[in-house]
């Protein structure tokens, strides 16, 4: 299920024990989003913000994607 809302994640869904404590604010490639840190230092993409509408079509900003 999509779910099109100008709300947060943990606002929809809110946080359970530490789900939540690798998650960072990162800027990747001048983009601000949000990321999960992983075990081997890269970031999984969990959410992009940005207001160019642009961005949201460009693969390498998929939700899930690891950036390096």
């Amino acid at each position: 299920m999509i779910l099109y809302t100008p709300l947060s994640e943990s606002d929809i869904f809110p946080h359970t024990d530490n789900a939540y404590e690798n998650r960072q604010c990162i800027s990747y490639d001048g983009k601000l989003m949000i990321a999960d840190k992983n075990n081997d230092g890269t970031f999984q993409l969990v959410q992009l913000m940005s207001t160019d509408p642009q961005d949201f079509l460009n693969e390498k900003y998929l939700p899930g994607s690891i950036l390096s």
